[in-house]
């Protein structure tokens, strides 16, 4: 493959920056644990079903949209329909993220003690919703980049965020350090609306260039004249893809939330106190699976960029292309997690303490070794699915292998402990990843 392959350039450039903005928030994350501890860490990953939820609701299905309403821009160079696309799909995703941000801080204290079953979450989840629109207005636009496959901004979104985010919270700590004052929980949450504000003002300044470019380059308008979808044909458009996947992610993001709340609920089942059960769902979401999911950063690079190459390919046609795509895909996947696997295998219990002074970690770490090679196949499998327009088998994929883990979290865990939650884990991803290969078997012959 040459290397003016969007799809290789596209990877180099997410994959460098993923690596790198992984790599910060691997230390962060280590920060974190030692300066708030494990009951901390299980705190600050309870906010996330909420956030889940409401990306999946407000811009998830949207995202995916227009990234692929404006792919053609490559070719048609239709400048104009593509801006209106995104405009049109801005404005939808703006309407309802002020929506679920004005629902969360107003009833933050009845989430937080009905549905997260832990009251000392309703002031991170009024923090937290603000940045809800904030991270509307960056993913609207880098769905747009993603389309015509420019990843750079994409990928300065992704950095800047994380360096603002750490940077931020560090200068809270340290200035309440250097006052006395006890440091909480809360400073986390403060740093990440403050890194969605500085990931929303770079993507602005990106879609500003490029619109301040093209209008300079009178590209813009050199087909004013030609018939043009109005507003509401672009909502229609949009919406066809969209809803349908907001509503998957939302009902597969509902079921994960169940999952993470319950965790720690069944772990008092089988016999740990509040503080005990926090602490061990911290050291699991906030410490083993960081690392474990590290690597990802490369599968990740290559699923953003193969919906739009796979769609594309599918519409002309080119099945070759296609075949190529799936093999390559299942090929490096395998290898990568394979070889993941092994280094966690051997250095995860090392690793635990060195990097977490923790056994439970590294316990964790090698247990969750196993699941790399099916973890990164089905998730490029499952972005090209979606690019082949069969985003229906995704879905029933994810909710199958989603309804299984929930029997262990309800059934396992209370009987024998977080590893009842590991087995269960390995199994789902192992179904997942075999659904997904069946859903492609025609590309393999």
């Amino acid at each position: 493959m040459k290397k003016t392959n969007p799809l290789i350039t596209g990877t180099i450039i997410l994959t460098v920056t993923g690596f790198a903005s992984r790599f910060i928030g691997f230390f962060y994350r280590i920060f974190l644990s030692r300066v708030f501890g494990a009951e901390g860490m299980g705190l600050y990953q309870l906010t996330a079903p909420v956030l889940a939820l409401t990306f999946s609701l407000t811009v998830s299905g949207m995202q995916t949209a227009i990234s692929k309403f404006v792919a053609s821009e490559t070719t048609t160079h239709d400048y104009q329909s593509s801006f209106r696309t995104l405009f049109t799909g801005f404005c939808i995703s703006m309407l309802l993220s002020v929506s679920c941000s004005a629902y969360i801080y107003t009833f933050s204290d009845m989430i937080s003690q009905k549905l997260l079953f832990e009251p000392r979450t309703a002031p991170l989840l009024r923090i937290i919703s603000l940045s809800i629109p904030m991270a509307t207005v960056h993913s609207c636009i880098n769905g747009y980049f993603y389309g015509i496959r420019k990843t750079a901004v994409p990928s300065m979104t992704q950095l800047a965020e994380q360096i603002v985010r750490v940077g931020s919270v560090y200068l809270i700590y340290a200035a309440y350090r250097s006052k006395g004052y006890t440091p909480t929980i809360t400073f986390a949450v403060v740093g990440l609306v403050i890194g969605e504000g500085a990931s929303m003002l770079v993507s602005l300044a990106a879609i500003y260039c490029r619109f301040y470019s093209l209008s300079a380059s009178k590209s813009l308008i050199s087909k004013v004249k030609q018939p043009s979808y109005a507003f509401r044909g672009n909502v229609r458009h949009l919406l066809s893809l969209a809803v349908p996947l907001s509503l998957n992610r939302t009902l597969i993001n509902f079921l994960q939330s169940i999952e993470a709340i319950y965790i720690p609920q069944c772990l008092q089942h089988y016999g740990y106190d509040n503080a005990k059960a926090l602490s061990v769902y911290g050291v699991l979401t906030g410490m083993a699976l960081p690392l474990i999911l590290f690597p990802s950063a490369v599968t990740n690079s290559i699923s953003v960029l193969l919906l739009p190459i796979v769609s594309e390919a599918d519409s002309s046609g080119n099945y070759g292309a296609i075949r190529k795509a799936v093999k390559k895909s299942i090929q490096y996947c395998l290898l990568l997690g394979s070889l993941c696997t092994a280094l966690f295998l051997a250095f995860g219990r090392m690793a635990g303490m060195l990097l977490y002074h923790s056994h439970l970690a590294g316990s964790f770490i090698i247990t969750l070794s196993f699941v790399c090679p099916f973890m990164y196949i089905a998730s490029t499998l499952n972005s090209i699915l979606n690019g082949l327009g069969k985003t229906g088998y995704t879905f029933a994929f994810s909710m199958i292998s989603l309804l299984f883990r929930l029997l262990f979290v309800f059934f396992a865990i209370p009987t024998f402990g977080i590893q009842g939650y590991l087995w269960g884990l390995l199994a789902s991803q192992l179904m997942q990843t075999a659904f997904c290969v069946l859903a492609v078997r025609k590309y393999l012959k």
